[in-house]
Formats: C-alpha cells, structure tokens, sequence
C-alpha cells in the first residue's frame, strides 16, 4: 500500500484548501510537538469532527507537563539537539511507517523568518540523506502561498505554463540548463539566493538539465 504522511510543523496553520486536503486525506498525521496545539484547533473544520494526530514527535519543550500525560500515547520523545522537529518528525515517519509514497509538510513557514529559512533548506538536506528517489517517496513542503522540493539531478516536471518557478541551489559551481522557463536558466551561476528567483513556466512541461549531481531547491506558486 502506498501511504501519504502529513508533517505538521509549528509555523503558520494552513488556511487554504490545498494543504488542508492534504491533512484531511493523509493515511497518517505527525505533528511536530509545538503543533499538537494548531492541529487540535483546526481539526474540527478540516474533518468535521475533532480527532488526533497518529503521533507527535519531537523533544517536547513545547508541550505542557499536562499535554504530555493527556496524549502520552501518542507522543515520541526524542531528546538529542542536534536536528530540530521537523527533521526528527521526518526521520520517525521513515524509521516507522512501511510503504510510504508521499511526505507533505505543512505549516513549515510563516511567523519566524529564521525557522522557515532553515526550513525550507532542509528539504535539500533530506534529499542529500536519504535516496528518495529509490526508495519511492515524494517529499514536498507545502504553504498557503506554495509548494517547495528538493531535485539532485536532471527532472522534468508538468507544472503549467504560467506558473511562477524560484530556483535555489547552494552549489555555486551547478549549472542548470533549463527547457520551458521564460528566462533560461543556462548562465546563472547560484551564488546568492536571488539568482534563479521569480521565473515562470512558458509551457507546460519545464526540464531543468543539471551538469552535475548536486542539490537544488524549487518553489512553484
């Protein structure tokens, strides 16, 4: 079986249907422990009915000595500081659930500049660790305002022409050779964030050819 996971971080709480769907219709919910609190809120009026999480996971400083003895079966306490939530929420759901096709994180950005900054980045970290692409896991960030996802190497995708494209990379010696953007990507050298930033699909499929494996982050509206 083939299972979508939601990661509910403890940024902004979606308010636009996309993400909500996502939340509604996943086979499992993890929140981050700062999240419990957003979720419980909002879960009435995305399944009609207030209902948990399948599993908080986190170093639990967010929580109250309460909420842990309230929901302690479903929480996982991880207490090294090493990697933040978010990272040990991903981490779980990979260790701990089997047949996973689809990981959305959600509520990732928005309120704190710093955490989303670092968030975002780390789907690139995600995609460095782990062979995703082997073991049959899409993994996107999705906000209010967009959706975000790490590539290592040459891809196409259908994204629509029209359709505002950001990209990033952190490897200032990549080269990405681009099919279907407006302004091409050929002779930008991803020395600074801005660099490869609000582009737009002119057809509906886009390849973005890279000269080497590396690790670029993509941001469609």
């Amino acid at each position: 079986m083939h299972k979508s996971v939601v990661i509910i971080c403890d940024g902004k709480f979606p308010a636009s249907e996309y993400p909500r769907y996502l939340i509604r219709t996943a086979d499992h919910i993890i929140c981050c422990d700062g999240a419990l609190r957003k979720f419980l809120r909002n879960s009435k009026s995305i399944f009609g009915e207030e209902r948990l999480p399948d599993a908080v996971v986190g170093d639990m400083d967010s929580l109250s000595p309460a909420m842990k003895a309230k929901y302690a079966s479903i929480i996982h306490h991880i207490e090294e500081q090493e990697h933040n939530d978010q990272t040990k929420a991903f981490r779980w759901a990979i260790e701990n659930i089997e047949g996973i096709a689809d990981i959305h994180i959600v509520g990732a950005t928005g309120e704190r500049e710093d955490h989303t900054i670092g968030n975002i980045s780390l789907l690139m970290e995600y995609a460095r660790t782990y062979d995703l692409q082997g073991m049959g896991i899409t993994v996107e960030m999705i906000s209010d305002h967009g959706t975000m996802f790490a590539a290592t190497d040459t891809f196409e995708m259908e994204c629509g022409e029209g359709r505002k494209v950001s990209v990033f990379s952190p490897d200032n010696s990549l080269k990405i050779k681009s099919e279907g953007l407006v302004w091409p990507t050929d002779d930008v050298v991803f020395d600074n964030w801005w660099k490869g930033t609000l582009n737009r699909a002119g057809q509906d499929k886009v390849r973005l050819e890279f000269s080497h494996r590396s690790i670029a982050l993509i941001i469609l509206d």
